[in-house]
């Protein structure tokens, strides 16, 4: 079976690699002409979103460390 990989960056966007679709809140695929790792925004700054283009750089501060969430409620 086939794995995607998400990694949070620090200070940055959300990478992600290995085998994936991306979709619209419409269920439309967006067409990633054969890439196998992309960056998605999470500041909300890049011009094309849900892409990133390191629109981020020193406007956006998070650094990413794993933790555990708590339980799921019942």
């Amino acid at each position: 079976m086939a794995t995607t990989k998400v990694t949070v960056n620090s200070n940055g966007s959300l990478k992600l690699e290995g085998d994936f679709e991306l979709v619209d809140k419409n269920g439309n695929k967006y067409d990633l002409n054969g890439r196998e790792v992309i960056s998605i925004c999470r500041c909300g700054l890049s011009q094309n979103k849900p892409f990133c283009d390191g629109s981020h750089k020193g406007h956006f501060e998070h650094e990413a460390v794993a933790f555990a969430l708590p339980p799921k409620k019942q």
